[in-house]
């Protein structure tokens, strides 16, 4: 598609244009505010960024995704809300800034739908400013904020899409590995020193010690992402990249010791719902070329994980604790396990105990719900609902529970049509296949879990599902067989 560019001055000066107007806004609000050094000092180091994000797109949003998974446990300081809106404004002004010099822009229609869907949701917020919905408008806040949250998720997508043709896909894939260095760093030291680190970073004397149950989970490792659960997800999702480019790789000692390693960190988070996700990872990995070769190695490889997870006393009682409740206890129906889980610190059950109580708020308004974000206020024990479908329910009603399946169900559609576009034995399609596991694993997790708001996890899935949808056909992105050009209706080889 032709698109008309402008002359090569303007397209060179007009981040330095943008930069000088902003600088002397900054040093306006310097002055206006009594000349406070470190306020101006604030504003010229944001123009600089600014104009570095102009002149070195790719490094400074690679950097930026880099970044991300070292200041997510920094809740208290609100780092996390703070990059989320920066990036936000920063893409809404390239995007200006873009159209303004008439450049391209690049998108695919998985985009227009993510954005459609996104744009959906905000039925909720007027209709709750309305009182059209369970809770009043005085909750809109909340559900404004899960609302940029998920925004948060379309402009990972974009942004990855801005960098079509101007990186190739696996340099960008690779560099993003590079965001694990800090979380295992940080999960290292939580094994063999966990008092030596401050703040919510220590385990000993972190705040987010007992949110999720009994205060012993507190010694669970989490890295620098806030939570155990957050880790798991983010730990899974680098072990099915991993995978990939182990096989790709002719030297894999570096690639297998990261995937071990990585393993210990999934085990050592002592997520239960983390070997359901392990079981669809491996299934969905193995099914396009099944043999016994890699069925067996798959059994072997969860049989190690479940071992791992069963190793410590605490992995043992989360084990236990399944054989407690009506999944596995044909002596203990629902009534039983809600009264059980008064007293019996079985996450299991008290999660069905919150699932019975929200599922009865949803009959009271069954169509729209309560709206985004807020089915935390509504919960009696102060806690998510631990199932992402249930939250749908409550927070969204039938309409929005509808909603929430078929965005689940066209980013399975997106990947499938991906993966079968791809040629077969390309790097393209088994990182395609990586990524189809990873997000048919998220719907079992979802079932006793809060993936949905495992901010970070989604972002950079997002990310790579962008990067899924490039042009791989360069013959340096192939499996080192030399490509030949496409012809409409020709088979895959």
């Amino acid at each position: 598609m032709y698109t008309e560019h402008p002359s090569k001055p303007a397209a060179i000066w007009l981040p330095w244009l943008l930069t000088i107007v902003g600088l002397v806004v900054g040093a306006g609000v310097g002055l206006a505010s009594g000349a406070q050094p470190l306020i101006l000092g604030g504003a010229i180091g944001t123009i600089l960024f600014v104009m570095t994000f102009f002149l070195k797109f790719e490094v400074v949003v690679i950097g930026l995704l880099i970044l991300r998974t070292a200041i997510d446990c920094f809740i208290t300081l609100q780092l996390p809300t703070v990059f989320a809106i920066g990036i936000d404004a920063l893409t809404i002004l390239y995007l200006i800034v873009q159209l303004f010099r008439r450049q391209t822009i690049q998108t695919d229609w998985f985009f227009w739908w993510f954005l459609g869907w996104w744009l959906f949701q905000g039925l909720w917020l007027v209709l709750m400013a309305l009182g059209g919905l369970g809770l009043g408008a005085g909750f809109l806040a909340d559900s404004i904020r899960e609302w940029i949250r998920i925004f948060s998720w379309v402009v990972a997508y974009f942004l990855a899409m801005q960098m079509k043709g101007k990186i190739k896909p696996r340099t960008f894939i690779y560099g993003l590995f590079w965001s694990l260095v800090v979380p295992l760093t940080v999960a290292v030291i939580q094994i063999i020193a966990p008092n030596v680190l401050p703040g919510d970073l220590n385990l000993n004397g972190s705040s987010m010690q007992g949110m999720d149950g009994p205060a012993s989970e507190g010694a669970r490792i989490r890295g620098t992402l806030g939570h155990p659960n957050s880790f798991v997800t983010y730990t899974f999702m680098f072990m099915s990249l991993t995978q990939w480019r182990l096989s790709q790789e002719k030297n894999k000692l570096f690639w297998g010791g990261l995937l071990g390693l990585l393993a210990f960190f999934f085990v050592s988070a002592k997520a239960l719902y983390s070997l359901m996700m392990l079981a669809v990872l491996i299934l969905v990995l193995i099914a396009p070329r099944l043999s016994v070769l890699k069925m067996v190695g798959g059994i072997i490889f969860f049989i190690l994980i479940i071992s791992l997870f069963g190793s410590t006393e605490f992995g043992q009682e989360r084990l236990g604790s399944i054989g407690k409740t009506p999944l596995l206890n044909p002596d203990i129906d629902v009534t039983r396990a809600i009264l059980l889980s008064k007293g019996d610190n079985n996450s299991f059950n008290w999660r069905i105990a919150q699932w019975y109580q929200l599922l009865g708020e949803f009959n009271l308004f069954p169509w729209f719900g309560y709206g985004l974000g807020v089915s935390i206020k509504i919960s009696t024990n102060d806690l998510l609902p631990h199932n992402d479908y249930v939250r749908a329910l409550v927070e969204g009603g039938v309409v929005g529970f509808a909603s929430f399946m078929s965005f689940m169900t066209m980013q399975i559609v997106r990947l499938v049509q991906l993966w079968r576009n791809a040629w077969n034995n390309s790097v393209q399609r088994g990182f395609c296949l990586a990524l189809l596991a990873i997000f048919m694993a998220l719907p079992a997790a979802m079932l006793t879990e809060n993936i949905w708001t495992h901010t970070m996890l989604l972002f950079y899935l997002y990310t790579f599902m962008a990067i899924a949808g490039w042009d791989w056909s360069d013959t340096t992105e192939s499996d080192g067989r030399a490509t030949t050009p496409r012809v409409l209706g020709q088979n895959r080889t």
